[in-house]
């Protein structure tokens, strides 16, 4: 933005400024040392954090991620790769086993150090079923995992009703839950 000029007061004589331009000259000089300090300030910040200057138009190790990479990138360091595959076998039990196993036997827990999925069914009849099943199913979750995720599936049959204790109890007795599993 340009300056108004004044006319000259008189002949051979520079325009003396006024104090609304005097004032605007202060404002842009006022305005140019705050900038230069703001920089200053901007670059001595960045300093210490230890990145200097930045442009922003390139990749950088400090740039924020994405979650999905930031969570594999967690995993593989920390070597959770198979509990986590494992829990996803766990959300996905119904399309691994089929609808009908999947509605009376469900995945409880893995252990990573003996590799075995342990899995409760809702009666003895389908524990049976799946015990007999198990072999398949391992090859199906090694097939989907990795070879030797799961070297065995242990199947658990309902538990007993919950166990009361009172003063008409024989002691030592197990009491109907002698008849479960």
């Amino acid at each position: 933005m340009s300056e108004p000029e004044t006319p000259p007061s008189g002949p051979g004589k520079a325009p003396e400024p006024s104090g609304v331009d005097l004032a605007r000259v202060a404002l842009r000089a006022a305005r140019e040392a705050a900038r230069a300090r703001g920089d200053v300030a901007q670059q001595k910040k960045q300093a210490r954090r230890g990145g200097g200057l930045r442009s922003g138009a390139r990749a950088d190790r400090r740039d924020p991620m994405p979650l999905g990479p930031a969570i594999n990138r967690l995993i593989a360091e920390r070597g959770w790769e198979a509990p986590a595959a494992v829990g996803g076998v766990m959300g996905r039990w119904p399309e691994i086993v089929g609808e009908d196993v999947a509605k009376h036997c469900e995945p409880e827990r893995y252990d990573e150090d003996e590799r075995v999925l342990v899995v409760r069914c809702d009666s003895t009849a389908w524990a049976t079923n799946l015990r007999l099943l198990a072999p398949t199913l391992v090859a199906r979750l090694n097939e989907d995992l990795g070879h030797g995720t799961v070297r065995l599936i242990k199947v658990n049959g309902p538990g007993g009703p919950a166990r009361r204790y009172g003063p008409l109890r024989a002691p030592g007795s197990t009491g109907p839950g002698d008849t479960y599993g």
